[in-house]
């Protein structure tokens, strides 16, 4: 008897697939329409998660694009504090979509936003602010970093082959007096809050979809070629400004983000997405790819989305690399420190 289900794969089905399997023998998680090549430029964004994809790239010999490099005189130690190498350009961590559009904007219309916060003599960049760990030595430095790093984030999609953006959070943080969005809210890092200056929104299907679809079509009429990779970071969110429990909150959150990502891949020939926080997230699992914090990644759960991650999109010349170092910069972690005991 033919019925709609007979022609499908093994993949399609919950036991031969996952059920009666060991779940560290599932395959086929991601089937991209487009591969990869050995010799295209890869630009990396996004949360602090992100991270661990520009990191695989280099320790596998691919092309990361680095369009914002470090002084060749300072150390490897240096350039890791001041942010050098954490993505293609020195964004710092680019947690909403909407903070992703923001980058774009600025980036070709040339208008960059600043707003320092000075403390001890030193100026600090609110909109990147842990980008220099002890701030800048003048308002002048800073306006000149903010500028070039935009450039260099322009070029960076210019001149890649690859986009990849790991959406992290729908909590954001905005000015209401010029209606800019900060990374983390002032008082965080740096800067003084204001509640009557800086409100917090959490944003909704239609905000998330909305910014990204246009944050696409921007990356599109920069660079025509480009093809883009999103995924969701499967880390939880380490704080709720919401009056929801964490676990309720970082549900939203993450179930907003991959309904857009993967609506957005359904849509366009030129996105895909990957499952990374699937991976991480499911009950198969048990948690084994988490940290005693049940929050943290740990490196055998980089290892086995980024294991993933490369066998669905490169070709086989793609080698398994040495276990992963955990060294991410999350500028949403110093949000731990506030909490109450």
């Amino acid at each position: 008897m033919n019925n709609a289900y007979k022609e499908l794969e093994k993949k399609c089905f919950w036991n031969p697939s996952v059920g009666n399997i060991n779940p560290l023998d599932i395959q086929q998680v991601c089937n991209p329409k487009f591969k990869i090549e050995k010799s295209d430029k890869i630009a990396t964004y996004g949360s602090c998660f992100a991270q661990h994809i520009g990191k695989n790239l280099k320790q596998r010999n691919f092309d990361w694009l680095i369009t914002e490099k470090a002084p060749e005189f300072i150390s490897k130690e240096l350039r890791e504090e001041y942010n050098y190498g954490v993505f293609s350009a020195r964004t710092g961590n680019i947690y909403t979509t909407t903070l992703l559009r923001q980058w774009i904007k600025n980036s070709i219309n040339n208008q960059s936003i600043v707003e320092v916060w000075k403390k001890n003599n030193r100026y600090h960049d609110l909109f990147r602010p842990t980008i220099e760990p002890n701030g800048f030595s003048s308002e002048n430095e800073l306006i000149a970093s903010i500028r070039h790093t935009e450039n260099c984030f322009k070029r960076s999609i210019t001149n890649c082959n690859i986009f990849i953006f790991t959406l992290g959070l729908t909590e954001s943080w905005m000015n209401i007096e010029n209606g800019f969005e900060y990374p983390i809210s002032p008082g965080v890092a740096a800067g003084e809050f204001d509640p009557y200056k800086h409100i917090f929104i959490n944003q909704n299907y239609q905000v998330v979809y909305n910014s990204l679809e246009e944050s696409i079509s921007e990356l599109k009429k920069i660079n025509k070629d480009i093809k883009i990779i999103l995924t969701v970071s499967p880390v939880p969110l380490v704080a709720t400004k919401t009056d929801k429990h964490i676990l309720a909150a970082n549900t939203y959150s993450k179930s907003t983000l991959r309904a857009v990502a993967g609506d957005l891949a359904n849509k366009l020939s030129y996105v895909e997405y990957f499952p990374s926080f699937e991976i991480i997230n499911s009950h198969i699992f048990r948690g084994i790819f988490f940290n005693n914090n049940q929050r943290t990644v740990n490196p055998h759960g980089v290892d086995f989305v980024m294991n993933h991650f490369f066998n669905s999109f490169f070709r086989s010349d793609c080698q398994k690399h040495p276990k992963s170092e955990l060294t991410n910069k999350c500028d949403e972690e110093l949000i731990e420190a506030f909490k109450k005991s």
